[in-house]
């Protein structure tokens, strides 16, 4: 009787394991989910104050009523004519390990004259200047919500708005995960003036 318990116990351990890592690398990860449980306070501001010609500005802020839950990232942008100047928030924690993952979702909707973003990742907790960004742009889906694959090998390493070295994210280590509209210094298109992002969910795939 006993041996048949033990038994019981190690072929329900095997297969809790073997599920354990089949969620892990072929499943999927709700890292923000703001339809559900989250909610926008641990977010803060992270744009370009400090240009002449104006201070840009953006915020995470929730929209919900008896329907509907999400958040809504708005940005002013204000940049230089060269399009120098962003306007983003970002979050700071200890993300769960995304080794196994292949991409970054985002189910969101543009609203706008320009619908330019990017994501912007650090590592290790070196989650400011001097220290590298890592940065995915994307164009906003207009007029209905629609899913943005965004690739981890993808992720580039930059500086100030400018590409700079072969250097990968470790996406086991992730510290800041941080949503931008950009001026485009680097860009073809410059943009500028107000934008807005409406974000469903961010999860890892």
């Amino acid at each position: 009787m006993l041996f048949t318990v033990f038994l019981f116990l190690l072929i329900s351990a095997s297969v809790l394991s073997s599920n354990s890592v089949t969620n892990a690398v072929n499943g999927e990860q709700y890292i923000f989910d703001f339809t559900g449980p989250d909610g926008v306070e641990g977010w803060q501001e992270q744009s370009d104050t400090v240009r002449s010609v104006g201070m840009s500005k953006a915020v995470l802020v929730m929209h919900q009523n008896t329907e509907y839950k999400r958040a809504i990232f708005f940005a002013l942008l204000n940049p230089q004519t060269d399009g120098s100047g962003f306007a983003g928030v970002r979050a700071l924690r200890k993300y769960d390990d995304l080794t196994g993952y292949t991409k970054l979702q985002l189910r969101c909707r543009a609203q706008g004259q320009f619908n330019g973003f990017k994501v912007v990742l650090r590592h290790k907790d070196l989650n400011d200047e001097p220290n590298y960004s890592f940065e995915q742009f994307f164009q906003g889906p207009e007029n209905e919500f629609a899913v943005r694959d965004l690739p981890l090998s993808e992720f580039n390493a930059y500086y100030r708005g400018q590409q700079v070295s072969n250097e990968t994210v470790d996406v086991s280590q992730i510290t800041s995960i941080g949503i931008q509209m950009y001026g485009g210094v680097y860009e073809p298109v410059k943009q500028k003036g107000p934008a807005t992002l409406e974000i469903d969910w961010i999860k890892a795939v």
